[in-house]
């Protein structure tokens, strides 16, 4: 069923009106098309009937309030970067925007934390941290337009993982809106605490679906002073992904380890006029930072020259050029029909044995791949496509998909590493979780949200019929 059936309830607008300005409410066509969808494939279109902009944590409370008096279905929304579709509206629905919601509230440098409003962009919380000789470590190619509310939301990840963690371990605690409209407060401010249920990690990542988070206070980390930069090219990129446990085995911890395999070099060289693809078929890109930047950089140089590779110490203004050229990568063209970007991770001692089979069934399957990998922490995002769209070449898409998938599981890996569930993927979660898990998850959304109006067909699966 389409959205333009569903009409929106007067009652529930006049609840809106009542406690809104009229410019925090959209019902106009163009709003409304931006509104229903994120980054994400769309694998079922619909337009929100309405959008609502909240400005404060009251706004929040009556929108919530009002939908659950009328049961109405909230998609809750930030800067729409998402790739899962975990943003995409739904049949009936109001877009609930919380971009506006974007002040920081508190830097307390002796402390290492920040408070902040949802729609505040991680890019823009970098910048005043950075102030005090901090940084916010989860770092997603989206940085610059992305918001800390969507970070939680997915617990978005990004290049600085492999050594600081993802969203989730940056998050101390939070402020969510329930499906009743009341307000919790979950977590502390310290970094140490285990007082009761670790509530502020189950709704990292929930994706809107058990609670709307109002507001966050996040661990903040030391701004490095000393930062060195590897670029280490190879023939194959088998040969680059054995790197990476050479690396471990040197015992260095690099923040940055990216693998780009040869297509992908080839593709950042033709949108960027570089010349990438001439030094190699592979590129193992690396950064350290801290105090022992210049050490661990020397044992990896060490032991990847012994694995074949081509090493460069990169000088700050390539290393960065580099840097966000990886970061830009994952963005060269918005998921499509006929090309959809991967987000799975395997254990790292699988990463060899993953992309051969990648390979390999791309060839078997008659698509295009791209490779590319947080390496550092096993999360890849291959990227199939197919030049056409008739049912054939999509069908050869899809079925290399489900293989690459099915193949991750296989050897020890999950569906997605970073992006989450959203609205694609909900078809491959039996597939990774256990009916009983399934079920588990099913009574804690229905505990959370016993009507089921926050972001409904996201992230977990319905009862089988």
């Amino acid at each position: 069923m389409r959205a333009q059936e569903f009409h929106l309830d007067e009652r529930f607008e006049v609840l809106l009106r009542s406690s809104l300005r009229g410019d925090q409410i959209s019902v106009s066509a163009a709003d409304l098309r931006t509104h229903a969808i994120d980054q994400g494939p769309v694998t079922d279109y619909h337009e929100p009937l309405a959008v609502v902009w909240a400005e404060k944590v009251a706004d929040v409370q009556a929108v919530v309030r009002a939908a659950a008096a009328h049961n109405v279905p909230l998609v809750t929304r930030g800067a729409g970067t998402g790739v899962s579709g975990g943003a995409h509206a739904t049949a009936g629905s109001v877009v609930l925007n919380l971009t506006r919601m974007n002040t920081i509230l508190e830097i307390n440098a002796e402390d290492e934390i920040a408070r902040v409003e949802p729609g505040v962009i991680n890019g823009d919380l970098n910048d005043a941290a950075a102030k005090h000789g901090l940084m916010f470590a989860p770092d997603p190619a989206s940085f610059k337009i992305s918001t800390i509310g969507g970070n939680i939301a997915t617990n978005a990840g990004g290049l600085r993982c492999a050594k600081y963690g993802v969203t989730r371990d940056a998050v101390l605690a939070l402020d969510v809106v329930m499906a009743d409209g009341s307000l919790i407060h979950t977590g502390h401010r310290t970094f140490k605490g285990v007082a009761g249920y670790d509530l502020t990690s189950l709704f990292v990542g929930s994706e809107g679906t058990l609670g709307i988070v109002v507001g966050a206070t996040v661990r903040l980390r030391y701004l490095p002073t000393i930062v060195r930069t590897l670029a280490v090219f190879f023939s194959d990129v088998q040969t680059a992904a054995a790197g990476v446990l050479a690396i471990g085995a040197a015992r260095v911890q690099p923040c940055i380890l990216e693998l780009l395999d040869g297509a992908s070099l080839r593709e950042l060289d033709f949108r960027n006029g570089s010349k990438l693809s001439l030094r190699g078929s592979a590129l193992l890109l690396i950064q350290f930072d801290g105090l022992a930047a210049e050490q661990e950089e020397s044992l990896a140089a060490a032991a990847l020259e012994k694995q074949g590779g081509l090493v460069s110490r990169e000088d700050p203004a390539e290393a960065q050029r580099l840097v966000e050229l990886r970061r830009n990568n994952r963005g060269l063209d918005v998921d499509a029909e006929n090309r959809v970007g991967e987000d799975v991770a395997v254990p790292r001692s699988q990463l060899v044995r993953y992309i051969s089979a990648l390979e390999e069934m791309a060839v078997r399957h008659g698509v295009d791949l791209q490779v590319i990998a947080h390496a550092g922490d096993g999360n890849l995002h291959p990227t199939f496509s197919v030049p056409g769209m008739d049912g054939m070449s999509l069908k050869a898409l899809n079925d290399a998909l489900d293989e690459s998938i099915a193949k991750a599981l296989e050897l020890g890996g999950t569906i997605t590493g970073e992006h989450g569930i959203g609205q694609y993927k909900l078809r491959w979660l039996p597939l990774e979780q256990a009916e009983q898990v399934l079920s588990i998850q099913r009574h804690i959304k229905a505990l959370f949200d016993p009507q089921g109006i926050l972001n409904p067909g996201k992230a977990i699966t319905s009862a089988t019929p």
